[in-house]
């Protein structure tokens, strides 16, 4: 005899493919039927009461519209007069057809009190007597009658026609079939139809699904074998040794085993209570109220561990709930702790790894580390770094290091330790003096009973120690093998002192604080370097000059040293000449590119080139420097950051003398000026390329500056950063220098105080010139036949001169550079031939003609009868030489004014 497992062994699951139907036999299948039937005769009813509720509606419709035209027709103007005319039909039979028409009744009849017919579709039977009861209609009242006529079931309605005096002097007789106004009921029949067999199929699906369900969750079990099956579960849920829980969706327990409640220490009432109610671990409650799943998860439960696993039961179409288990693993307390304290030291380490060595500041580094440890690791930290580490230098070996502490944290503020700026040379039987010389972490774990740490500072020793301060870890910070200082932690809050383990993690700690306090360090003396490489080759002060008033402003970028540069360079003719430039990047190649670039332009201005040739002499070299530092390396890859195209630069020549600026710049900013009366402008000088790129030459235009403007030179980083766009800084700029009146000194800290960005991302240099016009008086000139006996003339015009200028001493010397530069002008130049003088901090002397051919200096041998003019004037003079105009070429000579 088979028992209820033999049943369920004898079942099978269904074949892959369509469901199954529920047996008739199960009770599943019985509803499944039930349902059915049910619905199938609640669709039929609805259906045949809906057709019956149709039927009534257009018999009711047909009269109303019947009566409706009937009426409205017999009413009408002029119908009781053609009834009493000689030929109704005539009238009426027109009328008639068209308000059948547009009335969409079937007919529209009008007879006279005998009942004889006026008017019908059909003309053939218009004349015979009417089809219908017209006795109440002769009396005056509204008939309406259903009828089969010759056009299938109709209603009619009979309605008299009253003449003026109220007889009745007609009928009207309009009528409708009854399919004509059931017709849109009929035209939706197959809709309601299939609507119904819809709702029948949807019902008996979802009856079906309803069964399916029921016996999945009875297994498809008879009353007997689902007795017996949960009498067996019920054996096995209590003789396990593993708890069980079962909670419904609102979080209350349904059921719990015997070894659940031991486990727990449940009450006896437990089960339908909430689970927050049941006194269970806080833990364990807010995992079990929550419904998370849970995998073999490590619990606290009174004195015992418990492992517990939740899993939802509503995955399946089961009830919403849960089921925990739980297992007794007290054995597991010791080994769950340390990993506990292994996840929480990984942890510190990921935190360490992301906190320090955000900046590249050493100081600060040094703080992060100090902040990172405390108070996870210890109750204190201090950072002891090398003297030269803080210079950017690298640090000296050997035990006996000069420190600086620079950083201290920690859970108090009133401690005893050493603060931060205070030096250090360690002890040699100080831990950390231990540290230095074998390059690992030392303990000491009670420092009360540790004279050679006490001996680095007695008094203050005491002092730590009665603080509470108890146990010390003292790691050394090194990298690529060289001591950078020393890390020290310190635990006081917690009774037991460090131990081997926490020497591992400190020495961890220390060796990824170290790598980044070595890269601050490299930093630093980059930075340095670069500074002071920049520093060194901007100017350190401008020359005094006639021709302007000048003050400048520079500030390196906080990200590193850039390559803005300025030069204010004094020129023949008591002219000068104003530089700005910006070189592409930061670093040191930036500062060595605008050296080599402000090296390139002192070089050209010396030969006194018009700004844009001198720009165009200096696109061509940037071209080559380019072509030579961008080569091929060593493995035949070009050095990533060394060119130099790119950078841009604006030149400037001011001539006091005529008052007239000549501009031209190389994809650089334009330049503003600032007029006596405060009005800001910016000229349109022509943007050229930016240097390196060539292609394209450069343009250079005259302004005309009147005395007491205001030449303004700066770079991008005044004007642009990452909160405002350019056009923004320009016009801020244009406020800033809008106030007459000022000095250049005092515009240059207005526009720095109203411009300058909280953190500078780029270099910025301001350049501010104001110019001057020279006397008049102190300008003095001759036009010179192209005749060697003019030469005389001028040489006594020049004496005549000096001698107004109280320069007579200078009339010998005068005279004869004049007399050597005005016979090569008449003898090697072209007319015409001019002499001017002008009195500036020195005598200078300028003859210029229209010829294009220079005179060059040369040893003139013993028997040549020429050659010694441009040597005598070379002798005499503190400077000379050629610049070359437009119109030809001036050659000039300096002498020093006592």
């Amino acid at each position: 005899m088979g028992g209820p497992s033999d049943h369920r062994a004898s079942r099978k699951p269904p074949e892959r493919g369509l469901p199954a139907l529920p047996a008739g036999r199960s009770v599943a299948g019985q509803v499944f039927l039930l349902q059915v039937v049910v619905v199938v005769l609640l669709v039929v009813a609805a259906v045949v009461e809906l057709l019956v509720q149709a039927r009534h509606d257009s018999e009711q419709e047909a009269r109303n519209r019947s009566v409706a035209v009937a009426t409205t027709f017999a009413s009408s103007p002029g119908i009781a007069a053609a009834l009493e005319s000689p030929d109704p039909t005539a009238v009426l039979q027109p009328r008639a057809e068209q308000a059948r028409r547009l009335s969409g009744v079937d007919f529209i009849v009008v007879t006279d009190r005998q009942g004889i017919r006026y008017t019908h579709p059909k003309p053939d039977r218009i004349g015979k007597k009417f089809v219908g009861d017209i006795g109440p209609a002769l009396r005056g009242q509204v008939v309406t009658e259903s009828i089969v006529g010759t056009i299938g079931p109709l209603v009619q309605a009979n309605v008299p026609v009253l003449d003026d005096r109220g007889r009745v002097v007609g009928i009207v007789s309009s009528g409708i079939t009854i399919a004509k106004v059931s017709g849109a009921v009929n035209d939706q029949l197959p809709v309601l139809l299939g609507f119904a067999a819809g709702v029948l199929a949807l019902a008996t699906a979802g009856t079906w699904l309803i069964a399916r369900r029921l016996t999945r969750q009875t297994r498809g079990l008879g009353p007997v074998e689902m007795t017996r099956m949960y009498e067996h579960h019920d054996a096995v849920l209590h003789a396990v040794r593993e708890g069980v829980l079962i909670l419904d969706g609102d979080r209350r327990l349904l059921l719990a085993n015997d070894e659940a409640r031991r486990l727990l220490d449940l009450p006896a009432d437990a089960e339908g209570r909430p689970v927050t109610g049941l006194g269970l671990e806080e833990r364990a409650c807010e995992l079990l109220a929550s419904g998370r799943d849970a995998t073999d998860e490590v619990l606290p439960a009174g004195e015992r561990l418990l492992v517990l696993n939740n899993r939802h039961t509503d995955r399946n179409g089961g009830p919403p709930g849960s089921v925990a288990t739980l297992r007794d693993a007290t054995e597991l307390r010791a080994l769950s702790g340390r990993a506990e304290t292994a996840r929480t030291r990984l942890r510190l380490l990921y935190d360490a790894s992301m906190g320090i060595g955000t900046t590249l500041d050493i100081t600060r580094t040094a703080e992060e580390l100090a902040q990172v440890a405390v108070p996870r690791f210890a109750d204190y930290v201090t950072v002891d770094l090398a003297v030269r580490v803080l210079r950017g230098d690298e640090p000296l070996a050997g035990p006996s290091v000069e420190m600086r502490r620079v950083a201290v944290s920690g859970v108090r503020d009133d401690h005893p330790l050493y603060p931060t700026g205070h030096p250090l040379l360690f002890v040699p039987s100080s831990p950390q003096a231990a540290g230095i010389v074998s390059g690992r972490a030392v303990l000491e774990p009670r420092l009360a009973d540790s004279p050679g740490w006490q001996a680095q500072d007695p008094e203050r020793g005491a002092r730590v120690v009665g603080f509470g301060i108890h146990s010390l870890i003292c790691a050394p910070l090194s990298a690529r093998g060289v001591l950078l200082g020393m890390v020290n932690f310190w635990r006081s809050q917690a009774p037991e002192p460090f131990d081997e383990e926490d020497l591992s993690l400190a020495e961890e700690l220390a060796a990824r604080a170290a790598v980044c306090v070595d890269n601050a360090r490299r930093y630093t003396r980059e930075h340095a370097m670069a500074v002071t490489l920049q520093h060194s080759l901007l100017p350190r002060e401008l020359p005094q000059l006639t021709a302007l008033d000048a003050a400048y402003r520079y500030l390196p970028a906080q990200a590193g040293v850039g390559g803005d540069w300025f030069d204010v360079l004094p020129l023949p003719g008591a002219r000068v000449a104003l530089v700005v430039g910006d070189v592409v990047g930061h670093g040191l190649h930036a500062a060595a590119t605008m050296g080599r670039l402000r090296t390139a332009v002192h070089n050209f201005s010396t030969l006194d080139l018009p700004p844009d040739e001198l720009l165009g002499h200096l696109d061509e070299l940037v071209g080559r420097i380019d072509l030579n530092d961008s080569g091929p390396t060593g493995d035949g890859a070009a050095p990533a950051g060394t060119t130099v195209a790119g950078a841009t630069c604006l030149y400037a020549v001011y001539d006091p003398v005529t008052g007239t600026c000549a501009v031209a710049r190389a994809g650089h900013l334009l330049p503003a000026v600032v007029h006596p009366d405060g009005t800001v402008e910016f000229p349109d000088v022509p943007a050229g390329p930016p240097l390196g790129l060539g292609g394209l030459p450069f343009e250079a235009v005259e302004l005309t500056l009147p005395e007491g403007s205001s030449l303004v030179l700066y770079t991008d980083g005044l004007v642009e950063d990452r909160d405002r766009d350019i056009d923004e800084g320009l016009e801020l700029l244009r406020r800033s220098l809008s106030e007459a009146g000022r000095d250049p000194e005092q515009t240059c800290r207005d526009v720095f105080k109203a411009m300058l960005p909280a953190r500078p991302s780029d270099d910025i240099a301001l350049l501010v010139a104001r110019t001057r016009v020279l006397n008049p008086a102190h300008v003095a000139d001759w036009d010179v036949p192209g005749d060697p006996a003019a030469v005389s003339g001028v040489r006594a015009a020049v004496q005549r001169q000096l001698a107004a200028w109280g320069l007579e001493e200078l009339s010998f010397t005068t005279e004869l550079l004049l007399s050597e530069l005005i016979t090569n002008a008449i003898r090697y130049g072209a007319e015409p031939i001019q002499v001017r003088l002008i009195l500036d901090r020195v005598l200078i002397c300028e003859v210029s003609d229209a010829g294009s051919t220079s005179p060059h200096l040369r040893y003139a041998a013993a028997t040549d009868e020429g050659g010694r003019g441009l040597f005598l004037v070379s002798q005499f003079a503190e400077r000379w030489g050629t610049r070359y105009t437009p119109e030809g070429k001036v050659i000039w000579a300096e002498q020093q004014v006592r």
